[in-house]
């Protein structure tokens, strides 16, 4: 016969599946909002495109001698037995999937919007519509969070400090990441994680078990594979989170773009300051506290902030990926082309991209410079990603080893199988004006003397 105590743990068992049930169907209503994606991807990125699987032979640290430059895909590691031709236009990014902005508070989205004069574009009115619904039942859900789970975040103690992955958009920080999960040892925030930070410790087992409709299976930009459970940039989850982010601009990607100071803290005020650092340790004791590992955080941004990190996190580690600068340059270009159309409020125009471009990178490593001159060198790892697609498990041992993050051979297995898996190479071939070229090279001279890229 069943007992009481049965009975009560199925009744128990129904409502929590009546109320996963009932919270897949609203987060269905809320994330199936039309999209216009934009214009095709030759208006998008004003470059000459053609894919060839052999193009390139990898050599570390190639100089650049001609206008032709390879951007070589996250996932591709080497050339395969001949030219294959993939389509030139972006990967398609479906009308039901979220953006960013779908993670925010109702404050935090109705700041964004104010703080940008409701400069929305007509024809993006049905996504802002859309986050704005969406919004609420963040709010909501960050209430039950914060009931349920906030005393036991805030009294979460970060035991190991985390390991940073930094260098420039572009550069590889990706394909890094991806390799360096493989470790179990490690925890990183997943796509989930940093889209709902306000409440996945209450949703993230539905989504990701029923929602994976809802990515792509690629993303917009490159042939880098799209998921719920991928690793992921936190930046993400600290402009949800409320905290200043120069990701901020692909909302209103036609006005001037904010914060940029915050790619080299040595910029910012004080209080903005104090404000990031509160919404960054925030999200780390709430991956903390969901994972219980050690956590590896990767972001463009951090690059300009490795002496505050360094700060806050007295045990930090820190690698560091570098990349030929015009192909740097060219492949950011397409990057923010495409996050811009598919993220943004307003149909772009990208007048002043270039120009952001350059001065991003400008700010960024101005401050990586001078920040790691203060700092124990032995925290900072280096790595060309020349080198790193050439050999990654020799790349990654001599990292493992001068971080002293732990037994390499327990994982070397997994990178040798993980590369062996991904045999198709791909590369996008851009031509840059002469013009281009000479403002990249006078602009970004120091980061190309400094990495061996003359």
């Amino acid at each position: 016969s069943i007992t009481e105590a049965e009975r009560a743990d199925e009744s128990k068992t129904a409502r929590h599946q009546r109320f996963q049930e009932a919270l897949l169907a609203i987060l269905l209503i809320c994330f199936l909002t039309p999209c216009d994606c934009g214009p095709k991807m030759d208006q998008v990125t004003g470059l000459s495109n053609d894919f060839h699987s052999d193009a390139v032979v990898y050599a570390p640290r190639p100089a650049v001698k001609s206008t032709e430059i390879a951007d070589t895909m996250s996932t591709a590691l080497k050339p395969s037995k001949g030219p294959k031709s993939v389509p030139q236009k972006p990967n398609p990014y479906p009308a039901w999937s979220p953006r960013f902005w779908h993670g925010m508070t109702v404050a935090d989205w109705a700041g964004l919007v104010l703080r940008n004069r409701l400069a929305l574009d007509p024809r993006r009115y049905h996504v802002a519509l859309g986050v704005s619904v969406f919004t609420v039942l963040n709010s909501f859900m960050k209430r039950l969070q914060d009931w349920r789970h906030g005393a036991e975040i805030a009294r979460t103690q970060v035991e190991h400090d985390p390991i940073f992955i930094v260098g420039h958009w572009r550069s590889g920080t990706t394909y890094l990441h991806e390799l360096l999960s493989l470790d179990d040892r490690f925890a990183s925030p997943t796509t989930y994680q940093c889209f709902a930070p306000h409440h996945f410790l209450l949703s993230e087992d539905l989504v990701t078990r029923y929602g994976n409709f809802l990515l792509p299976h690629r993303r917009p930009m490159d042939n880098v594979d799209a998921g719920w459970s991928r690793p992921q940039e936190d930046e993400f989850a600290l402009c949800i989170l409320g905290a200043p982010s120069p990701y901020l601009r692909m909302a209103f990607p036609n006005r001037d773009a904010p914060h940029l100071d915050m790619l080299n803290m040595d910029d910012v005020d004080e209080a903005v300051r104090d404000q990031w650092r509160a919404a960054f340790e925030q999200n780390v004791r709430l991956l903390t506290y969901r994972h219980q590992k050690q956590l590896i955080m990767k972001s463009p941004p951090h690059t300009g902030r490795v002496e505050l990190l360094s700060q806050m996190y007295s045990r930090a580690r820190f690698i560091h990926i570098v990349r030929e600068p015009y192909t740097l340059f060219a492949s950011s270009r397409r990057l923010w082309k495409s996050l811009d159309d598919v993220q943004g409020l307003q149909v772009p125009r990208h007048e002043q991209l270039d120009e952001y471009i350059l001065e991003a990178m400008e700010r960024m490593y101005h401050g990586f410079q001078s920040q790691r001159a203060r700092m124990d060198s032995s925290k900072i790892f280096d790595i060309h990603y020349e080198d790193l697609v050439v050999d990654p498990v020799g790349q990654l041992a001599a990292a493992y080893e001068s971080l002293d993050l732990g037994d390499f051979k327990r994982v070397a297995p997994l990178i040798e199988a993980e590369t062996a898996r991904q045999v198709e190479y791909k590369t996008n071939h851009y031509e840059l004006p002469v013009e281009t070229k000479r403002q990249v090279r006078q602009r970004w001279s120091m980061y190309f003397e400094e990495y061996g890229y003359d």
